[in-house]
This record gives structure tokens, sequence and C-alpha cells, in this order.
């Protein structure tokens, strides 16, 4: 029997770090996740995933053919192969692809989260077909990956596209990142769990929100009020698409996409956050712009593998576009080794 191309994706959180096997097609052959332990040096997160990933695939001559190794790691940048000095972890600098190269010699990207989602997104979601888009990620924090002629924009230096960073309140909230008023401290979990604590002190409407301290609030506790009509958790959902809308007005001004496509925990509250972001797109859209630009779930996030897909999408749009040069080059009559 022949064997299966696959990538190996790996997708490194806070808490756990996923990885699987992926072939061209999407298809999903093997998955697993261990504890990520970003209090430890990267090289024990390492070992232990290749010791994990060896003694249950390979040691047992699945009948795969690995052909690369996809990543996707907060603070990740692609130029370099770095993982640099992401927040709550232990890590400091860390060369990723040669840490990764000491277990196998085979191609290996790495980029950030919001990269691997838009990616992933292109392969096998919402995007297909799409040229042009920015894809958001609504998590603890506020992520992007942007999309230009089928490319990810990564900038001179490997950073472009931090739009969690873009201020959208002047001396507004503080932000881990040591500014003020960026707009992921508004638009994100943990943005519209202050949003709420805010408007708690500044009304006297019930809600079951006020049962909560601010250690225990999640973004699903005001889900669940803002669907049982809790106008504390309705108005929070409406502030927060607002902000995220007008924000994005500014991203649509300088990149004229065809979609905008928001993932991520936030993004299932659906019409509560996406209904009062579309409203607020529009109202500060150029004319040019109006009505232009689509505000999409991905089509990713029903997907138990989207982390995985996505990582490993990095490896296999390299490969799907080799092949086409290939193609081309054989149209013309050259030769290819």
């Amino acid at each position: 029997m022949d064997s299966v191309q696959v990538v190996l994706g790996i997708d490194i959180g806070g808490t756990n770090t996923v990885f699987g096997l992926v072939n061209k097609n999407g298809r999903c052959f093997y998955k697993n996740q261990i504890p990520t332990e970003a209090n430890l040096p990267a090289e024990n997160l390492f070992a232990r995933l290749f010791n994990t990933f060896n003694s249950e695939v390979l040691l047992k001559r699945e009948n795969y053919e690995l052909v690369g190794i996809g990543i996707g790691a907060p603070s990740a940048n692609i130029y370099r192969g770095s993982i640099e000095n992401p927040s709550n972890f232990n890590w400091g600098y860390v060369d990723a692809v040669k840490m990764v190269e000491q277990y196998y010699a085979l191609p290996v990207l790495v980029t950030n989260d919001a990269n691997v989602a838009a990616v992933g997104e292109m392969m096998y979601g919402r995007a297909k077909n799409m040229d042009n888009f920015i894809l958001i990620t609504l998590g603890t924090g506020l992520g992007s990956g942007i999309v230009v002629n089928r490319k990810i924009l990564y900038g001179k230096d490997g950073f472009a596209g931090e739009l969690g960073h873009v201020i959208a309140e002047e001396n507004g909230r503080y932000c881990n990142c040591g500014r003020r008023g960026c707009l992921e401290t508004y638009a994100s979990a943990t943005g519209i769990c202050r949003t709420v604590f805010e408007f708690l002190s500044m009304y006297n409407d019930e809600s079951t929100l006020r049962d909560y301290s601010f250690n225990q609030l999640t973004s699903k506790h005001i889900f669940n009020a803002a669907l049982k009509g809790d106008k504390i958790a309705l108005l929070a959902f409406e502030y927060t698409g607002a902000k995220l809308g007008i924000a994005l007005a500014n991203s649509v001004a300088h990149l004229n996409p065809e979609a905008i496509i928001i993932f991520g925990g936030l993004a299932r509250s659906g019409d509560l956050i996406i209904g009062s972001m579309k409203d607020n797109l529009e109202k500060n859209l150029l004319p040019v712009y109006k009505n232009s630009v689509e505000i999409l779930t991905s089509g990713l996030m029903e997907s138990e593998n989207a982390a995985i897909l996505g990582a490993a999408a990095l490896i296999w749009k390299e490969i799907i576009k080799s092949e086409s040069i290939v193609q081309e080059l054989k149209k013309i009559g050259i030769k290819t080794n």
C-alpha cells in the first residue's frame, strides 16, 4: 500500500499543546495533546512532544510519509523561525526551527497563532476562494492574520498584523503590552469582562452578573446572561462589537479586504457581537468601501482539529506552491528533478 503524505501540525498554547497529522486535503489521521508546562524550558516541551509522537506513530510503523512540520505559537516569527519572549511563558528567545531539526531533517515553519488560523482558513475554511481578507481571533486577547493576494502579510520584521494593539481609546484601559487603550482590552474575552464591571458600576439594572467577582466572571457567563435578556450583558456585547467595528473600519481603508473573518471563543456569540460590529463598521467606512466587506465566522470554528489544520496548512501551502511552479516550468519545456 502506498504511504500517505502528511504534515505534523503543532499548536502551542499557554496550557496545552495539541498536535496531529494532516494530509493535503485536510484530513486529520492522528491527534494528541500534552500539557505545555510553560514554566519549564522549551526544550522540555519539544522532547515530550516528539517522544510521545514517536512512540504512538512512528515506532508503530504506520503507513505515513512525514513531509514537514508546521507550528503555531505565541510571539512566533516566521522569518527567524523563532518564538520570542511569549507572554506567560518562561522561555525567552527560542530558535524553534533549530530545536525541531534535532529530531527531524524536514521543512519546518513557525508563525503566530492568528497567522496560522488565517492560513488554515485559506486552505480549508471560508477563505478558499478569497485573495484578500482579515482574520480576527477573539480569545483571551485579540490576534489577527492579514492576507493580501493569497499571501500572509508579515511585514519587514515579521510582526505585521498586530491589530489587537491598535489604539481604540486614547488614554484608555491599561494593556499587558504596557500601553493604554489597545483594542484587545475592549474586544476580547477579558475585555468584555472589564466592560461588564464598568457597566455594573454605571447602571442600577438587575443582573445575574452581579453575582460574580472579577476573577470569577467569564465571557461564557456573559453570553449565557445575554441569551436570557440580561441588559448589562447585552450592552456589553453591543459595546464590544462597536469598538471592534470602528477599529476595523480603519483596517478596511488600509487593506480593502473582501471579508473579515472572526474566530475563537467570543466569535461563538454570533449575532450578539456581529450585529453591532457590522453596524459600526458600515457607519465608519468611506463611501467607496460601503457594503463591500463581508463579516463571517470561521469555517473551521466547529472543527475540533482547527488549530492542527492551521499549523499543518503552513507547510501544505508551500508544497502546493512548489508543485504549481514545477507544473508551469514543465509547460514551457523546462525539466525539473
